[in-house]
Parts: C-alpha cells; structure tokens; sequence
C-alpha cells in the first residue's frame, strides 16, 4: 500500500491481527486497545507494526509519503470486510450518534456520507512532530509497543549473508505472526530445510531468486521471483532459495505463529549417527563428517 505525503488510511479495525513492514518512506501509526491505553508512533524504512485482532488502528504518511507491506494472520482475509469509520457512521442515525458523542446533530451535519468507501484512503495535511500530536489520555498509554525497529536488530551473520528473525519472543505484540528478513548476497542460498509450524508465505523486496519445493509422494516445483513477487510454501514442505541475481536479494519469510521455527537438513543429517546416514546416501565417513551443524540457525550457504 503507497499513502502520497500527508494522505490517511482511515481509522479502521479487522477481525484479523495487522502485521506490517515498512518498504519506504515514513508513516504515523495510531491505535487504542480494549482498557483505552492509547498509542502512537513515527516508523521509516524497515520498521514494523502489529495490531491485534479487533483493535482500531489509523496509518498516515508523512512529509515524504510511504509504501509498506500488509500481512493479516488469516489467509481468508478480504479487505472488504474491514471496519471503517465513516461506514460505520454513515449506517447509524443520526440521533444516536449525537447522543452517544455528546453533541448536537447540527455538530454532525458536515459528516461525510460514503457509500462507496471513497475514504478508505484519503488525501490530508501532514501532521505535526510526534510529540505535538500525541493525546494523553486518563489510562494511560500501552503497555506493549505496537512497533518494532526491526533493522536496528543485530542480525545473524553467516557466509553469505544475514538474517534477522521477529516474533513473540523480541516483539511482544507480535503474538499470531513471526517472520525473518533474509539478505543473500549474489550466488548465496537459504539452505535446505522446512517449517515445523505452519505455512511460510513469502515477499521478494529486491533482487532475484530461484525455489525449489519438495512436496513429498514424489512432487517438486522450481519457481523463479523478482522484486515485489509472492512466494508460498505450504507447511512442513522441503525447499531451499537461491539468489540468482548480481546484487543482494532480500526478501521477509513470514508465518501465523507466535515463534519462527524451521529444521535444517544439515543439522538433521550431522545430528544422526553417521553410520545410519551413510547407509541412506551411500557416501563415506569423510562425507558425512564434512556436514556441519554448527553454522547457526537460520543458516546460509554460498
């Protein structure tokens, strides 16, 4: 989703959790939860949003615009099932709305009507510094950030390139979506391996890449991915990606799962008794003692 400088999401809330990476650009988030702890944020390039199921939530560019990521925790989502304010006023009289906000109906007549969503995003000023903007309100703020720095993280670096992993365990309010931002530099390939907890879906930032997925009764597929490209791989099936581009490829595994996990085929195979994979494979011991468990995880091979 791209918001030119100024131009608002509107203030809305799903049934869905919203988990969000930032591509470009810079953005103000709001949000309350269920006790009236309000919350607000400026995020940029890399930076991260989670908002849990039910909660109201509004996005607006800054002096500079933005273009971020979507992710719902639900694969049914439809975007025409949000909640959306102006929908929601537009269907209630306007008695009732007077009297739950307090105010005269004549306060209320410049109130859009909007049959057709036309104010699902819309254009307005650039707010004021954060601090000119925030509301104190009688409970307090959120105890949980809804944000994340996620390239301020030190990554895991390996040869070949970095990864760097979010979920419940760093990013607390992250509790139905865990994911990791990869960079493979030119020839480099996320290794062999599989999800132990849930289906991965994939988005390319940049560069290109090439996967294969093992599906088991004899199935496999290579697909090849760009820049802005979705990648899919169903639960517990085998893959691997390889960058098969000159520059660095980046790309977010993300998954409906409070923590990332996966198993890696060289840690699987230097963990069993040799012997044992020697006899699958019909390689020698110096073979089987060249694969490493201790390459960390997630683990990169150039």
């Amino acid at each position: 989703m791209r918001l030119k400088p100024g131009s608002i999401r509107e203030l809305h809330w799903h049934k869905e959790a919203e988990w969000a990476y930032m591509l470009a650009g810079h953005a103000r988030v709001t949000a309350i939860d269920a006790e009236g702890r309000n919350f607000i944020d400026d995020l940029g390039p890399g930076d991260l949003w989670n908002f849990a199921a039910g909660l109201p939530h509004s996005i607006q560019a800054l002096a500079d615009g933005c273009e971020f990521l979507l992710v719902f925790d639900n694969g049914m989502f439809s975007e025409n099932e949000t909640f959306l304010l102006t929908d929601w006023f537009d269907h209630t009289p306007m008695a009732v709305l007077a009297k739950n906000l307090g105010v005269s109906e004549s306060a209320l007549r410049a109130i859009p009507k909007d049959p057709d969503h036309e104010r699902y995003m819309f254009a307005g000023q650039v707010p004021p510094p954060l601090a000119e903007d925030a509301v104190r309100g009688p409970a307090g703020t959120v105890p949980v950030s809804m944000t994340y720095r996620l390239h301020q993280q030190q990554p895991v670096e390996v040869p070949g390139g970095r990864v760097r992993i979010v979920d419940s365990s760093n990013f607390p309010a992250a509790t139905t979506i865990a994911a990791a931002l990869a960079e493979l530099d030119p020839g480099a390939m996320r290794e062999l391996h599989w999800h132990p907890n849930n289906d991965e879906w994939q988005y390319y930032i940049s560069g290109q890449a090439q996967m294969t997925v093992f599906a088991s009764s004899g199935k496999a597929r290579t697909f090849d991915y760009r820049a802005g490209d979705v990648g899919y791989v169903p639960f517990a099936m085998g893959h691997y990606i390889l960058n098969t581009g000159d520059e660095p490829l980046r790309f977010l595994e993300m998954f409906r799962s409070p923590r990332y996990a996966d198993v890696s085929l060289n840690q699987w195979l230097a963990l069993t008794p040799p012997e044992l994979v020697q006899a699958h494979l019909n390689t020698d011991q110096s073979t089987t003692a060249a694969i490493t468990a201790n390459k960390g995880k997630p683990i990169i091979v150039r």
